[in-house]
């Protein structure tokens, strides 16, 4: 097995860990609780998997909040501040984070014109940014598994209109598998794997699983470890 030369991941037309970076929008307790279009705790496990595969592959993440130094909302909720650790927040008034000056210079700051975007709700707060920052040539991609509305109309034609103009919609998993592309590149695997348990969702739940396994009955999981169990075995056998 051989895997193709590292392609330039600056340039890379797929998301590479060097090309785009993760936006956050207001996850704050009223756009949380009044998310209907989605269940709300599966949204914030995605979430903490979404934010544990940037941190993991080292994505500059912008974090945002409306109207919370002014006292009128909470902050971003404890779920994934604790996933979030030390990212400063951007405050706003504006319910558009794309017509607040500094939140655009510190997505602009960050050099990269790939944009993970994921913001509550979907009909306002990740729909009008991913409009602007499409107009001046970013590429957006929504995490529409981290996402909802207060409605599920609002929430699908929401997306409809940021896929007709250009949106490209993944899901958390998706990304964390873009971003790792290959087994070979060992740096990163431990993260994307402990994501996936974390998360707890089907694959998680089948990592989890074969781990016991090893744990308590000494089992080997995956073709590669067998095979090189083969492998030691055939040498070690007398001639």
């Amino acid at each position: 097995m051989k895997s193709t030369p590292v392609r330039d991941p600056a340039n890379d037309h797929l998301l590479t860990p060097q090309n785009c970076a993760l936006i956050i929008i207001d996850y704050q307790p009223p756009q949380v609780f009044t998310t209907v279009s989605m269940d709300r705790q599966v949204m914030i496990d995605n979430m903490r998997a979404l934010i544990s595969t940037a941190k993991n592959f080292k994505l500059p993440i912008i974090l945002s909040t409306v109207n919370n130094s002014n006292g009128r909302n909470p902050d971003t909720i404890p779920q994934l501040k604790e996933v979030l650790g030390d990212i400063p927040t951007i405050d706003r008034t504006s319910i558009n984070s794309w017509e607040d000056e500094e939140f655009v210079r510190a997505v602009k700051a960050t050099g990269r014109k790939k944009l993970l975007i994921a913001a509550l709700w979907t009909d306002a707060c990740l729909l009008f940014p991913t409009l602007d920052a499409l107009k001046e040539g970013f590429e957006v991609f929504p995490v529409v598994d981290c996402v909802g509305a207060n409605s599920h109309e609002g929430h699908r034609a929401a997306l409809q209109r940021m896929i007709h103009k250009g949106a490209q919609p993944v899901g958390w998993n998706s990304v964390a598998c873009e971003l790792q592309r290959d087994w070979a590149r060992t740096a990163t695997v431990p993260g994307f794997v402990q994501t996936a348990v974390d998360q707890g969702g089907a694959w998680g739940w089948y990592l989890t699983l074969e781990g016991e396994i090893a744990a308590y009955h000494n089992y080997k999981g995956g073709a590669e470890l067998r095979a090189a169990d083969k492998k030691s075995t055939t040498e070690n056998r007398p001639h």
